[in-house]
């Protein structure tokens, strides 16, 4: 039987790829640390997928998998080398990581072990983060000799992937009931960057090679995640708890609206999407936006200011790419503002913005973590959008 690694067993692990590798007729073996989640895979050869939306839920049994613990490297390298298919998603800080065993498996499929006839090796990179193959492949080289580098290069392919699914934290009692149980909503497609395939490109549930990949990585980015944003940002100012609650405010609404359209005409400008079918898009997102049953909260939706403000992240990258060809990003940059403004004590990257706002100033954040210059234009919507927020101003 054909075998796929599950490189992280946690929400996109187990709620999403180790989904689409199962109903694709993989044996799909798991690497993950955590012991009670190991020993529950591996005594039920299955777990529970609930899948949750406001008109039902629905159980859905994974079956024909396994897990190994990713501190017995030796067991990890025997797996990988000699899967079909491999697929990470551990968290971007994680890679460094576990490159070294990935680097060792990939070192035993050139020939320094029994696997030398093993065929190519493709790996499905769900990571957050930009350019995940190039940055994924230095690491490899550094822990690969030097004569297998020519394989990683001609045998090994890095796939890029947008991850779309959303799946929720498990509630504590349910995890203690079944620590294997994990939860999402039913949409289950996986864009994927076909230039990164090496050989032929198998036949998975869900996957969607695409040659214009870089258009549907900006979609994510400034359609869903600046949609989110909006949603936790602006949602925090009114003390929301929910993002479905935000969705449904009559304040933030239109706001929301207004910005999902700055991004549409920018994007249909940049990558040439046809407008009904971005419509269309749009229209399904906002459609799962409203899934109460996944519990979103706007805390999840707004926390980590400092890398969501960044020059090229959801907000300021979509309102410089409005801007760019000639659109006003007049909602984006409430957006923005409103970002600046998160101070929930509970997330240390917010705390740590607050702190640089007092003590250098609005200009030097912009500047610094926006990569705006506080005199162009975008910086100076963003500042009066900023004033009207402290002013108490910005909702009638």
């Amino acid at each position: 039987m054909k075998k796929a690694i599950m490189y992280g067993a946690g929400n996109v692990g187990r709620g999403f790829l180790g989904q689409l590798f199962s109903e694709s007729g993989y044996e799909v073996v798991f690497v993950d640390i955590v012991p009670a989640l190991i020993a529950a895979l591996n005594e039920r050869r299955s777990y529970r997928l609930r899948l949750v939306s406001n008109e039902r839920t629905e159980d859905i049994l994974i079956g024909n998998v396994r897990a190994v613990d990713g501190r017995s490297v030796e067991a990890v390298i025997a797996e990988i080398a000699n899967a079909d298919i491999m697929a990470t998603a551990v968290g971007a800080n994680v890679l460094p990581s576990i490159a070294p065993t990935i680097a060792a498996a990939i070192a035993r499929r050139a020939g320094d072990g029994q696997i030398k006839g093993a065929g190519p090796l493709n790996i499905i990179i769900c990571e957050n983060l930009k350019e995940a193959p190039r940055i994924f492949r230095e690491m490899l080289e550094q822990h690969l000799p030097a004569q297998h580098h020519s394989y990683l290069a001609e045998r090994v392919g890095l796939v890029d992937a947008v991850i779309a699914r959303m799946v929720p934290l498990v509630p504590p009692e349910l995890q203690q009931q079944d620590p294997s149980l994990i939860l999402a909503e039913p949409y289950k497609i996986l864009p994927v960057n076909k230039a990164g395939f090496v050989g032929e490109i198998p036949s998975i549930v869900g996957l969607e090679p695409h040659d214009n990949f870089e258009a549907y990585m900006d979609r994510k980015l400034y359609i869903h995640n600046a949609g989110h944003a909006m949603l936790g940002y602006l949602g925090h100012l009114k003390g929301l708890i929910y993002g479905y609650e935000a969705l449904e405010d009559p304040d933030i609404r239109p706001w929301l609206l207004q910005a999902l359209d700055e991004s549409q005409r920018a994007l249909i400008a940049r990558h040439g999407f046809a407008p009904q079918a971005l419509r269309e898009h749009v229209e399904d997102l906002l459609n799962r936006f409203a899934n109460r049953a996944l519990g979103d909260t706007t805390f999840r939706l707004a926390r980590d200011p400092l890398r969501k403000l960044g020059r090229t992240d959801r907000l300021v990258g979509a309102a410089s790419l409005a801007w760019s060809f000639g659109i006003r990003p007049i909602a984006l940059s409430v957006g923005i503002a409103a970002a600046l403004a998160f101070d929930d004590p509970r997330d240390v990257s917010a705390m740590e913005l607050q702190r640089r706002l007092v003590q250098e100033g609005l200009d030097s954040v912009l500047h610094d973590i926006c990569g705006l210059d506080p005199k162009d234009k975008i910086a100076q919507m963003v500042l009066a959008q900023y004033e009207k927020i402290r002013q108490g101003k910005l909702f009638p």
